[in-house]
């Protein structure tokens, strides 16, 4: 069974950076294309980064390309969010995700099958 833990959330002020970590474990991690979501108070969830399963590729929604870099190590099992020039709309829970397709982690569906418990970012003025 494959689980997943967050870690690096917390409080940071608007144009700050933050970097978000989720260590995989449970299965062969190089068998699974990776990704983050983020979900906003009384909002949808949404795809926030997506990469693949050797890291070579990295797919990002237009509002997040050149602030947010995701990477992956898989001699650690682990992958990484960088995220820069961070907004008040950027608040949210993130949460990394899990699956053997990459489209699943690219565009959310189908759901991915494994997913972390959610770490907090929030965007203070």
């Amino acid at each position: 069974q494959v689980q997943l833990v967050e870690s690096g959330g917390g409080l940071v002020q608007a144009g700050g950076s933050l970097s978000l970590s989720c260590q995989f474990s449970g299965r062969m991690f190089s068998g699974y294309a990776m990704g983050w979501f983020r979900q906003a108070p009384g909002k949808k969830r949404e795809p926030v980064a997506a990469i693949d399963w050797d890291g070579n590729n990295a797919y990002y929604p237009e509002s997040m390309k050149g602030r947010f870099t995701i990477a992956r190590d898989n001699a650690k099992s682990t992958v990484h969010l960088q995220m820069r020039n961070l907004g008040q709309e950027d608040t949210a829970v993130y949460y990394c995700a899990a699956d053997a397709s990459l489209t699943s982690i690219h565009e959310g569906n189908p759901t991915p099958t494994y997913w972390g418990q959610g770490t907090q970012v929030t965007v203070s003025p």
